[in-house]
């Protein structure tokens, strides 16, 4: 039986365990990244486990989150992440160079490779035949330490492409046909890999839109195959070096197949709060817009922002729409000036911006209140633009430029006839200017180096172990669909993220003020927090301080109907419990303020039960509560995450150590 993409690549690099859906796996990291939001606190964290050097083929820090810097705390942050660059062996990629995913695939990404990188869309990789996985910043710092990459083998999903976009319907459609097939949840544990006739018809930006925000159905990462394109792509950014063909062999099998035909694909919008309520423009075109922003990881490329540049052509926003335009890096950026194309966004009233992540994590441009908001980006959750009252709606570059243009949702398809606009149509450049001047070397001996280290850069706290009974409350109780951002939330929020006690204080601020404070009183108390959750709990970004931050806050246990896999895997590595219920039903019988008992915790993980109880005493009941963890969850658990463990017992491997009680 043949292999696909997928389990050709993971095959390469498997150092532990079997490759068998389901089973876990350690797999050899080839690439890593990491972005400024969550780099800080990586880079503390490679810091603490002591190592001397960055030992991947390839390490790079990206400046593209908090470039507005909105206080002194994010330029800290920024001489921080440098000083520690040149001291490690990481190149920095500084502010305006551009978002990590645009420029990763556009310099560095290489076929057949694994990259990890601490931002949820770094699966954007996919789009070059790369593994591409997003993680918590924990994970991006073991592997530069020189570990594995610990996960579950996954399923893999074959998406079979035929025929091809016709005008005005693009990338982004698919995706988002996609996301209205999968949905957002229940699919940890897949992969998906695109393959058919139809997947030559698209070229490396637009299988990257699909890779990155394929992020948002929750699988561990999504591929194409290397192929002639792939080359074509490698060879215009001057690294045809970098090429390698990957493609799945003629009789490769998939868990599952879904076909998707390209022909009968039409314009597609997500609407709020979910990037998986997708339906057909059409069902809801006419609807006034106050706002089109065009740009974030997803939409940013030179084939985009042409695209929007030639839609927009001697035309202007209407005067109720505020445009706003983010390249994805200053090579988009500095090819669409020299060539004309960005004059004319800007002549269309166009508001530009850096090449940024800007608008899409709440990072200026937020909607005016209960205003609407069309945008290229790949999350509309609750909140997250910075305005709670608005609702964002996430469509193709053709939709925004389209809605942009009309000042209500528009069918791009009802250019030609409403205005005489053809749809572009167009060859990416031979060759791409390139200039990586931006990007920093770091010394061949950085020991030398000094690190910077402002006042809101704290060291992370090490959890405690887990005790023989955890005891304490049901601090909150949320529902389903709960995401990074409703834990953490991003926008002027972030420059907190490199100080633990800091950022603590706004965990769950859209959902309950009172979070932090409450679950301190519990923590001093000398009780634990319990979170707990319906469905699909910590969907979004990478963020591991979702998970940081309620463990300093005494949280220990986090009882859901699902928890997704980034989230997981950051709750193990910071010492909490990820637990299900047995009975999904069990969940309307906890009570916010509950007094809960989980008993003999620690005896249930040494001797892997699979299950441990919960004892409600407010309501006098047990409640089953079961896991999936591995071997090495369990160990990091029970020692109080990968800190932790590193604490008890320094200098030793997972396997070397035996916990017995």
């Amino acid at each position: 039986m043949g292999l696909n993409v997928v389990q050709k690549i993971l095959k390469q690099h498997l150092v532990e365990g079997e490759l068998a859906p389901g089973k876990p796996i350690a797999i050899k990291v080839d690439q890593t990244l990491t972005q400024d939001a969550t780099g800080t606190m990586a880079d503390l964290e490679f810091e603490q486990m002591g190592a001397d050097r960055a030992k991947v083929d390839l390490a790079i820090s990206y400046v593209d989150h908090k470039t507005v810097q909105m206080g002194f705390e994010d330029p800290d942050d920024h001489k921080y992440l440098q000083t520690f660059a040149a001291k490690y062996g990481e190149l920095l990629s500084r502010s305006g160079n551009g978002i990590c995913h645009q420029v990763h695939i556009e310099r560095f990404g290489k076929p057949g490779t694994v990259l990890i990188g601490s931002d949820s869309h770094t699966p954007t990789g996919g789009g070059i035949g790369q593994i591409a996985i997003g993680v918590g910043g924990m994970d991006v710092a073991a592997a530069m330490a020189g570990m594995p990459f610990y996960l579950t083998c996954p399923k893999v999903v074959g998406i079979k492409l035929v025929g091809k976009l016709r005008p005005f319907v693009s990338a982004k459609d698919i995706i988002l046909r996609v996301l209205q097939i999968l949905t957002t949840r229940g699919n940890v544990g897949w992969a998906a890999e695109y393959f058919g006739p139809g997947v030559e018809t698209l070229s490396v930006p637009e299988r990257a839109t699909v890779t990155n925000m394929g992020a948002e159905l929750g699988v561990t990462t999504s591929i194409f195959p290397s192929d002639h394109i792939t080359r074509k792509w490698l060879r215009a950014q001057h690294r045809e070096v970098d090429w390698k063909e990957i493609l799945p062999d003629p009789d490769a099998t998939y868990d599952k197949v879904i076909e998707i035909d390209l022909d009968e694909l039409e314009p597609m919008v997500a609407q709020p709060h979910s990037p998986g309520n997708v339906v057909k423009v059409r069902e809801i075109e006419g609807m006034a817009v106050d706002q089109v922003c065009i740009g974030s990881c997803t939409n940013s490329s030179y084939k985009d922002g042409r695209t929007v540049a030639e839609i927009l052509d001697g035309r202007h926003a209407h005067p109720n729409v505020q445009l706003v335009y983010v390249p994805g890096s200053k090579q988009v950026f500095r090819m669409l000036a020299d060539e004309g194309w960005l004059s004319k966004i800007i002549a269309a009233g166009a508001v530009l911006v850096q090449p940024s992540c800007s608008f899409c994590i709440g990072i200026g441009y937020a909607p005016r209140s209960d205003g609407i908001s069309v945008r290229t980006n790949n999350r509309n959750f609750y909140g997250r633009s910075g305005t709670l009252s608005a609702k964002i709606y996430l469509v193709s570059p053709e939709t925004a430029a389209a809605t942009a243009i009309t000042g209500v949702l528009t069918d791009p398809r009802d250019l030609k006839e409403k205005f005489g606009i053809e749809c572009p149509q167009f060859e990416l450049p031979e060759y791409f200017h390139v200039d990586d001047s931006s990007v920093i070397t770091p010394p061949l001996d950085g020991s030398e180096v000094e690190l910077y280290r402002g006042p809101n850069i704290k060291e992370a706290p090490i959890p405690s172990p887990l005790p023989d009974e955890v005891k304490g409350e049901a601090i909150i109780k949320v529902g389903d669909k709960i995401t990074t951002d409703h834990i953490s939330p991003a926008g002027t929020r972030l420059k907190y993220r490199s100080n633990v006690p800091e950022y603590a204080k706004y965990v769950f601020e859209s959902l309950d003020p009172t979070f932090s404070q409450r679950a301190l009183e519990v923590k001093e108390r000398g009780e634990y927090n319990v979170i707990v959750a319906g469905d699909s709990y910590g969907q979004g970004s990478s963020r591991e301080h979702a998970a940081l931050c309620p463990m300093y806050l005494g949280v220990k246990a986090v009882v859901a109907k699902t928890i997704e896999r980034i989230h997981k895997a950051n709750l193990i590595n910071f010492g909490i419990l990820p637990l299900l219920y047995k009975n999904p039903d069990d969940y309307d019988k906890i009570d916010q303020g509950d007094k809960l008992t989980l008993k003999d915790a620690r005896k249930a993980l040494i001797e892997d039960r699979g299950e441990i109880t919960m004892r409600d005493e407010t309501k006098n009941i047990d409640i089953p509560l079961v896991y999936e963890l591995s071997d090495r969850d369990r160990k990091l658990l029970l020692a109080g995450g990968v800190m932790g463990f590193a604490k008890l017992y320094p200098g030793k491997g997972f396997k070397e150590v035996e916990i017995t009680e």
